[in-house]
């Protein structure tokens, strides 16, 4: 998991330029240009949004783990299935919680 957020951390550094504001100049770019860097843009900023709710996930994994509390449905307090950790450790709810929670 801590890999996975150094992972993160580095995608969205790698992904700076591609989140700038686009330059809409029409005499340094053709309008094709500018709708392709705008989507390119648009695109990696969305990715940035998901790298960071990922970021909250991971971050509030690891505090459950310092207060030994990984593993347990941060709502009813229930173990959750081994299965579902295995699957993403990150989940906070066992799988009778989910079906009424939003995660």
């Amino acid at each position: 998991m801590v890999a996975r957020l150094a992972e993160i951390q580095g995608a969205n550094q790698a992904a700076a330029d591609d989140r700038r504001p686009v330059e809409l100049d029409q005499s340094s770019t053709g309008r094709l240009s500018r709708m392709g860097a705008l989507q390119i843009q648009a695109m990696a900023q969305a990715a940035e949004r998901l790298r960071r709710q990922e970021l909250v996930w991971i971050e509030a994994t690891l505090k459950r783990i310092d207060n030994d509390a990984f593993g347990a449905c941060v709502a009813c307090g229930n173990d959750i299935a081994p299965e579902r950790l295995a699957a993403d450790p990150t989940i906070p709810t066992c799988i009778a919680c989910a079906d009424g929670a939003v995660r």
